[in-house]
């Protein structure tokens, strides 16, 4: 059966449900919420279950399928907070968080990320605020702030992930390099990085830090280990947790300059260096990486 009878299928189902779907690439279907972002999602293993049906059966399959998931959504929206009421039930709720997403992961359908309270962490992530319901998490659309400020809303969000939120730090040795692991089972571990002096020593040139995976933050403190053998442990590591992992955020490593912390937006770079041991050759990716290797190479001389 082909996949267009089946997405047609599916899409007139939804409709029935009430939720407006369409599909923005061959497998990934993306459903519009009243008053909510919209939810995008590959359903490549449900399309290649319904190929394998007789023709007279796709209907009651699509609105199975349909009706699951309608029946799931409007569960989670009877356990959670009214997102519909005034933004001030929210914060004093502390139901509000803050999740980073990297850039491309809301670049699709256009629009979503202006339709969202959303500010740029550094090259190539965004946090973005969201509820967080009791067994799901919800992007906070911008017509929910009620004239708020968003500085308020993201501080608001900010603090209850920090505290709200439990955490656990170690540090592991990777390839002879310490690294230090904060995470936990929950998605908001990033945000750590607006407190990073907290979990630091002197830090005199900052830190190595990525986001592999929404569970965790990984941080080396710039020091006396050799920077080149650090940046390819982080890069390592990073790439292996963000390809291994469930909804990998990024595998950029970033240069956190000390300054910036407390609550404010951390001051993060992205670096990058390419090593060629056999040709014994070094080659900086970034305009950051050569700043940062000159000025550990001076300290260091």
């Amino acid at each position: 059966m082909s996949h267009d009878a089946i997405g047609a299928a599916l899409v007139e189902a939804f409709a029935a449900e009430g939720f407006p779907a369409r599909f923005v690439a061959p497998t990934t279907l993306s459903v519009s919420f009243p008053g909510a972002a919209d939810f995008t999602a590959d359903i490549g293993n449900v399309l290649a279950e319904a190929g394998g049906l007789p023709h007279d059966e796709l209907p009651a399959f699509a609105a199975d399928f349909a009706g699951g998931f309608a029946r799931g959504y409007r569960r989670k929206m009877a356990q959670a907070p009214d997102t519909s009421a005034d933004i001030q039930q929210l914060l004093d709720g502390e139901a509000l968080r803050i999740r980073i997403y990297s850039e491309a992961a809301l670049a699709e359908p256009p629009g979503l990320r202006d339709s969202l309270v959303t500010r740029s962490l550094a090259p190539g992530l965004v946090e973005t605020v969201v509820i967080d319901l009791p067994d799901s998490i919800m992007p906070l659309g911008r017509e929910r702030l009620g004239g708020r400020a968003e500085s308020q809303v993201f501080g608001a969000a900010l603090h209850a992930s920090l505290h709200r939120e439990p955490h656990y730090t170690k540090i592991e040795e990777v390839m002879g390099v310490p690294v230090m692991f904060i995470g936990e089972t929950q998605r908001y571990i990033g945000c750590h990085v607006h407190v990073l002096s907290r979990h630091l020593g002197p830090a005199r040139h900052g830190a190595l830090v990525s986001f592999p995976l929404p569970e965790y933050l990984l941080v080396h403190e710039i020091g006396d280990v050799h920077l080149i053998a650090a940046m390819e442990s982080m890069q390592a590591v990073t790439r292996t947790m963000n390809e291994q992992g469930d909804k990998g955020i990024s595998s950029q490593v970033y240069w956190w300059r000390p300054g910036q912390d407390d609550g404010g937006v951390p001051d993060l770079r992205p670096v990058e260096v390419e090593v060629d041991h056999q040709e014994k050759s070094i080659a900086p990716r970034t305009a950051a990486t050569q700043e940062l290797l000159d000025l550990w190479m001076r300290d260091h001389a």
